[in-house]
């Protein structure tokens, strides 16, 4: 008999409590670090017996605050061809939504290959987006329901093979097919909250928790 195939194990996770609430508590040294313009900052908030960071709420003027978290370039953080799933905890009011916010990120869909977890438009649904490295065009699928409800709600986005799936607290909400030779690989950081401190930063207005990628 076969022994089990080994547990995929997170590559990178944030659970954002102290001391450091930006250290990768994955082991793999992946540490955060404040990006930010015109006054953009995170703030600690209570959830449940820890705390989360809550991003800018929203802003309609031209010129906004804008915050994100990011890592160092490294290239373990690529799954390549290989099997992804990556998620995170949300709090988005049903006032705080937008055109689009980045929750995970990890390259640009126009430019190099992707991975990337958003809430979209004015209903507040989840979307997971992968992009190929060698071929264009943007893969999605996005939630059948709201994840901007004003409650805490776990987000996972996961790839197996062909496969491309979206959970919400554990259900099932969307599902996929994708090239099984799709391949994710670029040299830009991870960015938690938004693309960066710029102003077209598709910036997040609720608060995360428990954010993490695991490859394999």
């Amino acid at each position: 008999m076969l022994p089990p195939p080994p547990v995929p194990a997170f590559v990178a996770r944030y659970d954002f409590n102290a001391p450091s609430a930006t250290q990768d508590d994955s082991g793999f040294g992946h540490t955060l670090r404040v990006v930010a313009g015109h006054g953009g900052r995170i703030r600690p908030v209570v959830h449940g017996a820890g705390a989360a960071v809550a991003f800018p709420p929203r802003c309609d003027r031209i010129i906004c605050p804008h915050v994100a978290l990011q890592s160092a370039r490294s290239a373990d953080l690529n799954p390549g061809r290989r099997d992804l799933a990556y998620g995170a905890d949300v709090l988005l009011a049903p006032n705080q939504t937008s055109k689009g916010q980045n929750v995970v990120q990890k390259g640009y869909s126009k430019t190099s290959s992707q991975y990337k977890l958003q809430i979209d438009g004015l209903d507040g649904q989840p979307s997971c987006v992968l992009v190929d490295e060698r071929r264009p065009g943007i893969r999605m699928v996005r939630s059948s329901v709201t994840a901007a409800d004003g409650r805490w709600h776990a987000v996972r986005c996961q790839r197996s093979g062909p496969s491309f799936e979206i959970y919400v607290d554990g259900v099932l909400r969307g599902r996929t097919r994708i090239p099984a030779d799709l391949s994710v690989a670029n040299n830009w950081p991870l960015s938690i909250g938004g693309k960066g401190a710029y102003f077209d930063n598709d910036q997040f207005n609720g608060a995360l928790d428990n954010v993490w990628i695991r490859i394999g």
